[in-house]
């Protein structure tokens, strides 16, 4: 697989898991199960690395995948603890579970295609 296609996969499913869990804390907050402060303290960090996974840097990618391991705990939690929104928490996870094998794939490829990673050292 070409960094080209990894690159619109991983943004389609990260916009994907953006808009599908903004609705899902603003539709608990718009309830009243969530208040307004509880609801931005899950939506803000899910904002912090959209720049970068828009235009495609590979150093956001990989470090996206920490703030991804957040929302995955959410998703494991919600399907261990209730069956109301079982298919729900089933997508969640699993569009999770593939970013989280997106994510660092593409920075790998893109980093060795632009020549980034680690300076070795010189004895």
């Amino acid at each position: 697989m070409n960094s080209t296609t990894l690159f619109k996969l991983c943004r389609t499913g990260y916009l994907t898991l953006v808009i599908l869990l903004s609705a899902w804390f603003i539709n608990k907050g718009l309830n009243g199960e969530y208040s307004v402060a509880f609801t931005s303290l899950w939506i803000i960090p899910l904002l912090f690395p959209l720049k970068g996974i828009l235009t495609g840097n590979p150093y956001t990618y990989a470090w996206a995948s920490f703030i991804i391991c957040l929302y995955m705990l959410h998703g494991l939690t919600l399907l261990y603890v209730t069956y109301e929104y079982l298919w729900f928490a089933l997508f969640e996870v699993a569009l999770l579970g593939a970013l989280l094998v997106g994510f660092p794939f593409y920075a790998r490829i893109r980093g060795r295609e632009l020549g980034l990673g680690l300076k070795k050292r010189s004895k």
